[in-house]
């Protein structure tokens, strides 16, 4: 049987691409379609949900099934498509404010439910399409056009909240370095579960330079560190600098100074249940610490859409009604 390869251009829609120039969703949008070129499944086995948002014109912009929801709903009808129809390749692609806010919901219960679909999460710490007002991932004292004087509001760091609802895949990746952002969805299509990638992006109109710390290459080697599966997790420009435990903290280390060694760098195991050490890499920031990019957790999990096939194939197992005809006799009737 000859195997069919796609190609970038397979999964482009005719429509035209409106965005800002310069927007970090038409980074995120070429990721995509290199990623789904990876995987592999037919375009007709796709499916791209989204809310409202910016990031959710994504979905016109896919030659697949595509489904433009209501704001902060894009998870619940995401879940129904994958229950539906167990079969599709399910993409989900939400915003900071569509996810967290209105939909946050939504999202954490299908994190816990462990659903097999593919959540991009774009932040951009603000409300872009609304023009500017703070989300529930800026930053405490962020100047926006809905916080004049600085957002008071403490945000929300989106790895403790998928953590905390029981996820089982997180990575992160920024919309600039395409190829980390390929590796991740890629590996997010494999994982059996609810995976999540957040996308840290760029908003040029509302919040530029939020990510300004590593935007470039020169200071992402610097400023991030990309952990690999069994690999020590090493960063800067020539490895040179580690991750160590401190008590119950991350410690970044020189490597070759005060007796430290390769052999004292932890070692990343995305796969281990426990999320504690995830939880630490994933909250770290500058400047003391990189912030910690790819894949950080993939743990395997019974699936819902799974759990939920096999059950009703078992109760059909044992039950004597195996039609609508079977239903209707196995009830009391009489004549009149």
């Amino acid at each position: 049987m000859s195997v069919i390869s796609y190609t970038p251009q397979d999964f482009k829609s005719d429509q035209y691409v409106r965005w800002c120039p310069g927007c970090g969703n038409f980074a995120i949008l070429n990721a995509i379609y290199k990623a789904l070129v990876e995987v592999g499944v037919s375009p007709a086995q796709t499916a791209v949900i989204s809310g409202i948002g910016c990031s959710s014109r994504l979905s016109y912009y896919m030659n697949t099934y595509g489904f433009h929801t209501i704001h902060g709903r894009a998870t619940a009808i995401a879940t129904g498509v994958k229950v539906a129809n167990p079969a599709l390749s399910v993409w989900q692609f939400t915003g900071d404010g569509d996810c967290l806010a209105i939909g946050g919901n939504h999202f954490i219960h299908a994190l816990r439910r462990n659903i097999d679909i593919n959540i991009v999460l774009h932040n951009n710490e603000i409300y872009g399409l609304t023009k500017g007002q703070f989300s529930p991932t800026s930053p405490k004292g962020l100047i926006t056009k809905s916080s004049p004087f600085g957002t008071i509001e403490r945000p929300f760091k989106p790895a403790e909240l998928i953590f905390g609802a029981g996820g089982t895949f997180f990575a992160r990746t920024v919309d600039v370095d395409i190829p980390t952002s390929v590796e991740a969805m890629v590996a997010a299509a494999k994982h059996r579960g609810t995976s999540v990638v957040e996308v840290l992006q760029n908003c040029v109109i509302f919040n530029d330079g939020a990510y300004k710390t590593i935007s470039t290459k020169e200071l992402r080697v610097e400023n991030t560190i990309l952990l690999k599966q069994g690999e020590p997790m090493l960063f800067g420009k020539n490895q040179e600098k580690g991750l160590v435990l401190d008590g119950f903290n991350l410690k970044a280390v020189m490597v070759g100074q005060n007796g430290i060694t390769e052999n004292d760098v932890l070692i990343h195991d995305a796969t281990t249940p426990d999320f504690f050490l995830h939880q630490r890499l994933a909250a770290m920031s500058g400047p003391d610490l990189p912030i910690a990019m790819g894949v950080i957790r993939n743990v395997s999990e019974p699936t819902y859409d799974e759990e939920l096939v096999n059950q009703i194939h078992e109760v059909q197992s044992h039950s004597s009604v195996k039609t609508f005809e079977d239903l209707l006799n196995s009830i009391e009737s009489w004549e009149i």
